[in-house]
């Protein structure tokens, strides 16, 4: 973006991030299902889950309760943009002289900010309830970087869900499937673990690659091929993701 876009999106993106803040039950609402779900799972279930050579069972499924954190969130973005698309502040914006991708990009940037630190209170959450990493400085930059992909990613999904939208259950619809696909994944439970044909969707799935790299990333452990794997799928579906939405804003305009 040219800088005259650039400060045009900071501009939204400051508009955006003050309704967030005058709703902070956005930020509260998904912290809640992961710290639910990571509550059921680390003292109801977890005593009856043994997995090889793992430690504490908080430390093992953390990854992937950050990952439900960001498709719970990233279900706002799309929900704010179809407000937006519905009240016609997207004409009142095309009248004005700012920069037509603006709009589109302070929705990401506020669900960036906004999902960010819905992941830093789960992980606080976590840390009293056991956490714990060995991971160098390095390898939590690491960690962040993974999830801020992972987190732009699905946002540009959110926003094609937000401009194709026709109401506002729909508008967020699209998250269910995001939030479900951990649990068929590594996220809770290795995937040799699960019956053959649910195995291999398991292993082969985008979500499987990026726990893995993230779980090993914590454990200060080596990182093998899955972090290849990983970035390929994430680079993968933003470009589709941001593509298809840049596409379906120009119609629209």
């Amino acid at each position: 973006m040219t800088a005259h876009a650039l400060a045009d999106a900071g501009a939204l993106t400051g508009r955006s991030l003050r309704h967030v803040l005058r709703s902070p039950d956005t930020i509260i609402t998904t912290v809640v299902t992961p710290v639910a779900l990571m509550l059921l799972f680390v003292y109801v279930l977890g005593g009856a889950i043994r997995i090889d050579g793992a430690g504490a069972y908080i430390d093992y499924m953390l990854p992937g309760i950050l990952l439900i954190t960001v498709a719970s969130g990233v279900a706002y973005t799309a929900y704010r943009l179809f407000l937006d698309r519905q009240s016609g502040i997207f004409e009142r914006f095309r009248s004005m002289p700012i920069a037509r991708s603006s709009a589109l990009w302070a929705h990401v940037l506020t669900s960036m900010l906004a999902n960010l630190v819905s992941v830093a209170v789960v992980v606080g959450v976590a840390l009293l309830m056991g956490f714990r990493t060995s991971a160098s400085f390095g390898a939590r930059l690491g960690a962040v970087g993974i999830i801020a992909l992972f987190t732009l990613a699905l946002t540009w999904i959110a926003v094609v869900a937000g401009l194709t939208a026709r109401s506002v259950d729909g508008a967020s619809a699209f998250s269910y499937p995001l939030i479900f696909l951990p649990f068929v994944s590594s996220a809770f439970v290795p995937t040799d673990s699960m019956p053959g044909p649910v195995a291999w969707f398991a292993q082969h799935q985008p979500v499987t690659a990026i726990v893995d790299t993230l779980r090993a990333l914590f454990a200060g452990e080596p990182i093998g091929a899955e972090i290849w794997v990983a970035l390929a799928w994430l680079l993968a579906i933003l470009v589709l993701a941001a593509g298809a939405a840049t596409l379906l804003s120009r119609r629209r305009s």
